[in-house]
């Protein structure tokens, strides 16, 4: 049977999405509301929607799938809610607390705040078992490892019901022997137990974030596997004929096998995949400078790309673990369109983080919410038809949401219900304002240098008044909008990430031999992991970088490396491209200062084909004809109502004017122009709103 579809899905907090792109170029997009307890339902759901439109079964569509990926927030969620498995750590002995001590100080923003609460330790203090055995710098054996010391502790594991273990022992990334046998011994006294150690997950000099990244893995895996092993069994079932993609937080695929022993990788596996995608709607635009940022109806997540690269962070603080893989920086934000709004004891308005998920949702949508959300006020604005949500199939209840808002919001506050929910609109637009500014004033960038792609179903009604907040002028809304993570994981590639600790001085003392090899295990590694995966030669590719440092100095930065043999003669530039880069970074350089290299990394690619992209042609339909109807709507908070034109999206011919103020329907989304701005349709599926002259 030929491939003929390509399928995407992306599990979110309150919808799981689902993206089917054709050959022909045709995408479609399909929503069903999720279900954190079994994926695999909301997925079932969400396969019956598609089968329906298609008129074909579920499982001859499967079929015809050339790849199925799968974005997922269950590690987030297992992190962010505590239920991760019970853990048990072995550790050199004497580093038990490690993890509790972190780096000496709390996270930045609080440091000097006794107030500040510790943060919550995944491994309890009884739990982590010092080990006897020591290795140096150098990989040499100081102290045996203490084998008895290990059977003794995996036997208390046993009897505290310990569910999986993570080993970290010093300079391992050095020599591994002492994990491995550790390991060994785990395995021997309790198998099937999850087991993982510090040179496989996280292989850098670093001991804290080495063993807190270890100890996150260990946590967050046998929940992954549970997950993972749901899916594939699902769509093998269903006749799958290539193994289930999983979306990670470094930008690429990896398939199941991989992300249940590592699924640290796939804690910000759904928003990862919106900078691929926002990259990929702004390229027919001759745009490199993005800002994407995707509202569902959970969370706001945004992220910066300059020049056509995203920002991967390592070592860094999420959730108040520290993580040391490489991650898409992303700011999250607790602002969808579920965000609960409420009046707190001081009197103030306060928009968010909590939010009414999926279950029971906002008030409006009539199962069971008695709280208002900004879905809630975007509904009393007149943002919102009650008839056309999700394409009909979620009828709307506008006095529920009314009511709701006046009794939580307008009473208490003595204001009218309309001021209430505008007021509830711009709170929440503040706060996505001030993520905006974060990811880029904060880090050097001027936002009015970029143009905003917006995602996520609730993302439309809110775009252009963030872009008039930060100075931007260009606005990209593409038709996938509100599936857009599921968008960007069909158009990602294959991406695997390998990291080895080689501390050396970069002088005349380096020795340039031992670098070239290491690298180039690294790559033999990689390319002999994306073969088994399916990949031809021609279609890998991989890119070198180091983490550097002047001599004596605490933290490093990272530097691109080409491929090829490193000489002396390119030691050199390597070197300048150092220099530069500290200077971008710090403000200043020290040429005449000795570096040192710390830890080398290889990313392997795995190129996958693109779907087509289906270019609209007009079809002679007017703007009358895509108008639906006209209704009041409140784009101020002084209760100026103005009679607005609502525009059905499916009706719109590219290169047609839409003058705001007007809003326009898509089945899951809906875009609403404020005064002062234009939208056009293009022929690339993509609504282009600019800001009037």
């Amino acid at each position: 049977m030929r491939s003929k579809y390509r399928l995407g899905v992306d599990a979110g907090g309150t919808f799981t999405d689902f993206v089917l792109a054709e050959k022909t170029g045709d995408v479609r997009v399909f929503k069903s509301p999720s279900t954190p307890h079994d994926g695999t339902i909301a997925i079932k759901a969400g396969l019956a929607q598609i089968s329906e439109a298609l008129g074909e079964s579920v499982e001859s569509i499967i079929q015809q799938c050339d790849l199925c990926i799968n974005g997922t927030t269950v590690a987030l969620n297992a992190l962010i809610e505590k239920k991760g498995a019970k853990v048990g750590l072995l550790c050199t002995a004497g580093h038990e607390d490690s993890i509790e001590i972190r780096l000496g100080h709390k996270e930045e923003g609080y440091r000097y705040d006794a107030d500040f609460p510790p943060a919550h330790m995944i491994v309890p203090r009884h739990l982590r078992r010092p080990i006897s055995g020591r290795v140096l710098v150098d990989g040499s054996e100081h102290t045996p490892l203490d084998e008895a010391a290990v059977r003794e502790a995996v036997r208390y594991f046993k009897e505290e019901g310990v569910e999986s273990v993570a080993i970290s022992f010093v300079w391992a990334v050095r020599n591994p022997d002492h994990e491995r046998r550790a390991r060994e011994i785990v395995q021997e006294m309790m198998p099937g137990v999850f087991v993982c150690t510090g040179t496989e997950v996280d292989p850098q000099v670093r001991e804290y974030t080495r063993t807190s990244t270890t100890v996150v893995n260990a946590y967050l895996s046998p929940v992954m596997r549970r997950y993972v092993e749901r899916i594939d069994d699902y769509f093998r079932s269903l006749g799958v004929r290539h193994p289930v993609r999983y979306f990670q937080s470094n930008g690429g695929l990896s398939i199941g096998e991989a992300m249940q022993g590592r699924a640290v990788n796939a804690i910000n596996s759904g928003p990862a995949s919106a900078p691929q995608a926002g990259l990929y709607v702004a390229k027919p635009f001759d745009i490199d400078n993005v800002i994407t940022v995707d509202m569902g109806g959970t969370s706001f997540d945004i992220t910066l790309t300059k020049g056509g690269q995203t920002n991967l962070n390592k070592n860094i603080d999420f959730l108040r673990y520290r993580i040391g893989v490489p991650m898409i920086q992303v700011e999250t934000l607790g602002a969808g369109g579920g965000s609960i709004c409420q009046v707190d004891e001081y009197g103030m308005l306060q928009v968010g983080p909590e939010s009414a998920g999926a279950t029971p949702g906002p008030v409006c949508y009539g199962k069971g919410g008695t709280r208002p959300t900004v879905t809630d006020a975007n509904l009393v604005l007149g943002y919102l038809n009650p008839d056309a949500v999700l394409g009909g199939t979620i009828r709307l209840d506008a006095e529920a949401a009314l009511a709701a808002v006046r009794k939580h919001v307008a009473e208490p506050l003595g204001i009218s219900v309309e001021r209430a929910a505008y007021g509830i609109s711009t709170i929440v637009n503040l706060n996505m304002v001030s993520g905006i500014r974060r990811v880029s004033i904060e880090r050097g960038y001027d936002p009015r240098d970029f143009a905003l792609v917006c995602a996520g179903g609730a993302g439309g009604m809110h775009i252009t008044a963030l872009a008039e907040e930060i100075g931007s002028n260009t606005v990209l809304v593409p038709k996938v909008a509100s599936v857009f993570c599921a968008f960007g994981q069909i158009i990602s590639d294959v991406r695997y990430n390998y990291m080895a600790t080689e501390p050396m001085r970069l002088d005349g003392t380096a020795n340039l031999d031992t670098l070239n090899m290491r690298f180039d295990d690294l790559e033999q590694r990689g390319t002999e992991h994306l073969q088994a995966d399916g990949f031809a030669p021609e279609a890998i590719s991989a890119s070198r970088s180091a983490e550097m440092r002047y001599v004596g100095q605490i933290h490093e930065c990272s530097v691109d490396i080409a491929g090829g043999v490193i000489t002396p003669d390119r030691l050199a530039t390597i070197l300048a491209d150092f220099h530069k880069r500290h200077e971008e970074l710090y403000t200043y350089a020290e040429p005449h200062n000795p570096v040192e290299l710390v830890n080398i990394e290889t990313t392997l690619v795995g190129q996958v084909s693109k779907p087509p992209v289906r270019t609209l042609t007009p079809s002679g339909c007017t703007l009358s004809d895509a108008l639906t109807e006209t209704r009041p709507m409140l784009f101020d908070g002084e209760g100026h109502w103005v009679d607005t034109p609502v525009y059905a999206g499916e009706r719109l011919d590219p290169g047609l004017l839409v003058e705001g103020p007007a809003v326009v329907e898509e089945p899951t989304t809906n875009i609403v122009v404020r005064p002062g701005w234009t939208l056009v349709l293009e022929p690339n599926n993509c609504y282009r709103i600019t800001r009037n002259a």
